[in-house]
């Protein structure tokens, strides 16, 4: 796993906004993630310019 990789958790906390809309962002966006660890799922930072745009941060 890269270290540039986010949880949904961080990216929220980075964008400022809750995790639940940052969530059923990448659920309508249909993402997979980039990396997997137990039951975390990770993002690229491509991915998260995405969630970003669509949570409108």
């Amino acid at each position: 796993m890269a270290d540039e990789n986010l949880s949904p958790g961080n990216i929220a906390k980075a964008l400022d906004v809750s995790d639940g809309k940052v969530k059923k962002a990448i659920k309508d966006l249909g993402l997979e993630p980039a990396a997997k660890r137990g039951v975390c799922s990770f993002y690229a930072p491509d991915q998260v310019a995405k969630i970003k745009t669509a949570v409108g941060a």
